[in-house]
């Protein structure tokens, strides 16, 4: 098996509008300020971006994923990010107000990013991967989702094979994604170094695997076939993915296998869960 050690850098119709419209959006002047009261043309800045915590508690995924992991993980790596990033918006207000979705796109800068990139993509990132897990994950994919897998990968044993293909063929520090890839109306199997997140180049991610050494090195030291293996087998929440790839449908035609749509309410009912809280 080759090793591919590059990442794509491919500009899209996104990105290049994403571009074009950057300068005006750093060229913005006064605004809105919705983070305190203004006293004397000066705002007091209350906060920008919380840490969020996993949807679940920190030892729920034990023996598979310590608690020691999510301690340090999330406890440490997660939470510098967020700090990280709130120190470079308070120099300067220019890119406040955005979703964190929205400031990766502008941030990007369409492969040249600027500073805030790194850190807002890798909160991103992150939140994305607590919630690509779960107590008990691993089971097989429900509704349209295997079919759509079937579909695009010939079986779900395919499909867990490319991923893990994909994944131990991640030269460095990076991140596998399974997304839904909007112009091809396809699933796909995508992998991106360091921060880059897939949404830079608008597609729909479903699950993601940190590939950082911090997210496998407590539990597995270096066996990061073992790390894909156990996270594809006991940790995987495909409900999520499954939540996802509905939500995609919205958004983007996949064609044939249709989700039944009588099933569609109650399980986003069951698959949706309790909402998170925001932690500071």
């Amino acid at each position: 098996m080759g090793m591919q050690c590059h990442a794509s850098t491919r500009p899209t119709a996104l990105a290049l509008a994403l571009a074009n419209t950057l300068p005006d959006m750093l060229n913005r002047r006064n605004p809105p300020d919705v983070r305190g009261n203004s006293v004397n043309g000066a705002s007091k800045i209350v906060a920008y971006y919380g840490l969020r915590t996993p949807p679940y508690k920190l030892d729920a995924l034990e023996p598979y994923m310590s608690k020691r992991t999510l301690e340090f993980h999330w406890g440490e790596h997660h939470r510098g990010y967020v700090e990280a990033l709130n120190k470079h918006l308070g120099k300067n207000d220019v890119l406040y107000g955005y979703t964190l979705e929205e400031l990766i796109k502008v941030t990007y800068n369409n492969g040249n990013p600027l500073r805030e990139f790194n850190d807002a993509a890798q909160v991103w990132n992150h939140d994305f991967f607590w919630e690509s897990m779960q107590p008990g994950g691993g089971d097989s994919p429900k509704l349209g989702l295997l079919a759509q897998i079937e579909k695009d990968f010939g079986s779900f044993t395919n499909f867990k094979e490319k991923f893990t293909e994909v994944a131990l063929t991640l030269c460095g520090s990076g991140w596998v994604w399974l997304v839904v890839k909007r112009n091809e109306k396809r699933l796909a199997l995508v992998k991106t170094a360091n921060a880059i997140s897939p949404i830079v180049w608008d597609d729909i991610p479903l699950i993601c695997l940190d590939m950082w050494e911090h997210a496998y090195y407590l539990d597995y030291k270096n066996d990061r076939a073992e790390y894909v293996n156990t996270f594809l087998n006991h940790l995987v929440s495909l409900d999520k993915a499954t939540l996802r790839i509905i939500k995609a449908h919205s958004f983007v035609n996949l064609g044939e296998p249709k989700i039944p749509g009588e099933f569609l309410a109650p399980e986003v009912a069951k698959i949706v869960g309790e909402p998170k809280t925001p932690v500071a």
